[in-house]
């Protein structure tokens, strides 16, 4: 009898629903991390391409594109694995913002021209760069990676293109 429990058992077990993958984080969960407040939501309208991601491993795609225009986005990106979506891009406060089918987008920097966009999310599980050009600058990639830095991003796993 006791045998037939424990076979029991463990079929219970094995029907059991496994738990779901966490998703990774690039950062320390405890590390504060800011947004832009000075961030003006009409400049970064326009076509931006992906210089650089956070990634577990080799980034498995190539660079990713945003455009935006009239409230609305269109993106591809390399994030782990390449993501794309379009939709309405809702400004929130503080350099914030909701896009359709992924977390918020909080720029934690961009740079005064506007041609270099730091992105990140509090939980981590993303961040990336979108510059207006394919090439990043070597005073701007030193900005960004103190920018993540800053943030609580594990600089050992940014990966540019």
């Amino acid at each position: 009898m006791h045998r037939l429990i424990m076979i029991c058992l463990l079929v219970l077990t094995a029907c059991a629903p496994r738990p779901a993958p966490v998703a990774p984080s690039f950062r320390a969960p405890t590390a504060p991390i800011y947004s832009s407040a000075v961030l003006e939501p009409s400049r970064i309208e326009g076509h931006w391409v992906q210089v650089a991601a956070f990634a577990t491993d080799p980034l498995p795609c190539g660079p990713g594109q945003v455009d935006i225009a009239d409230g609305q986005i269109r993106w591809t990106l390399c994030l782990d694995g390449e993501r794309s979506g379009a939709g309405p891009l809702v400004p929130g406060k503080a350099g914030r913002f909701s896009v359709a089918g992924m977390q918020d987008w909080w720029v934690l920097w961009v740079d005064g021209d506007y041609r270099t966009m730091v992105i990140g999310t509090p939980s981590g599980q993303f961040g990336f760069v979108l510059n207006r050009a394919a090439a990043l600058p070597a005073d701007r990639a030193k900005a960004v990676r103190d920018l993540f830095k800053f943030n609580g991003y594990d600089l050992d796993l940014l990966r540019f293109f």
